[in-house]
């Protein structure tokens, strides 16, 4: 992906006097958009080859929720600290700057937060960015080759440290073929698709189109093979709530399988909510895979 020089657009970071430079946390850099505040090191960072993170966008509600957008893709988190004897900046001028600079290299704000816990983010899937109350944060989205890049920002008040979430937002990499769909759909008796939809509801995200081609090729190949599309969920939220969402997301992939010309009297769709977990949904890994929807031989 093409770096886009922040640092050449100059991030507007000041050139302030440096002090002592301070060695990175071992095996961490900056993410390539981005270059850093003048004056910090990297102390801590994670990375995941794909993953679901939850942006912040727009204005905070009379209660200070703030509309949740998902993304899931390969995820990365910084977090900086200032250098030994210099002199701190505000969290507003951190949050300004990464604002401007993200404006001069074509990106858009999605939310800023420009006070201390005047709006929520969601916590839940937004991990280890804070408790969950906004600090000068910011949420910010590129576009480049055809692929979106989201950005979450959170400065502390004193300008001291602050915190970025990087998700690309892409489709999971289909790595088995046609021929392997149908032989585990027909040994294992079922495969599992993980499409992309809108946060909280059924529509399902453009970027899910190639699962859903394999899917509907695999189903071509099987020739009559009859089956129900499951749908399951997390447990976050209410076990009704999940059932009705995944009885709905169910149809959708049903309907979009059919669009794609598998016959409707070959399927079924039925929703199981969070009754189902393939994995620990303690973690937000685990909670990811059982966000699925299952092609099940009948």
């Amino acid at each position: 992906m093409r770096a886009i020089t922040l640092g050449a657009v100059v991030l507007c970071l000041l050139a302030a006097t440096r002090a002592s430079a301070q060695q990175d946390e071992a095996g961490c850099k900056d993410y390539p958009l981005f270059t850093r505040f003048s004056n910090m090191h990297i102390v801590g960072c994670q990375s995941r080859q794909f993953d679901l993170r939850t942006f912040p966008v727009g204005p905070g509600d009379k209660d200070g929720n703030t509309k949740p957008i998902e993304v899931e893709g390969a995820v990365q988190w910084i977090k900086y600290e200032l250098n030994e004897g210099a002199t701190p900046p505000s969290g507003l001028q951190i949050m300004r700057n990464f604002e401007n600079a993200a404006k001069k290299a074509g990106g858009s704000i999605e939310g800023q937060y420009p006070d201390w816990c005047k709006a929520n983010y969601d916590q839940e899937h937004m991990p280890d960015m804070g408790n969950g109350c906004m600090s000068f944060g910011l949420t910010m989205k590129f576009v480049r080759g055809g692929k979106e890049v989201w950005a979450f920002l959170q400065a502390d008040g004193d300008g001291g440290s602050y915190l970025l979430t990087v998700s690309e937002r892409e489709a999971m990499k289909q790595e088995i073929s046609v021929t392997e769909l149908v032989d585990k759909l027909a040994k294992d008796g079922f495969i599992a698709l993980y499409v992309n939809f809108e946060t909280g509801k059924s529509a399902i995200s453009p970027d899910s189109a190639p699962t859903l081609d394999a899917a509907a090729n695999a189903l071509k190949a099987a020739g009559g093979l009859r089956v129900e599309v499951a749908g399951h969920t997390d447990n976050v939220g209410t076990p009704e709530a999940n059932l009705k969402l995944s009885q709905d997301r169910a149809q959708a992939v049903m309907t979009a399988l059919t669009e794609r010309g598998i016959k409707a009297d070959r399927l079924t769709a039925k929703g199981y909510g969070q009754t189902a977990p393939i994995a620990d949904n303690r973690t937000e890994e685990g909670r990811a895979k059982n966000r699925r929807v299952e092609l099940v031989k009948k």
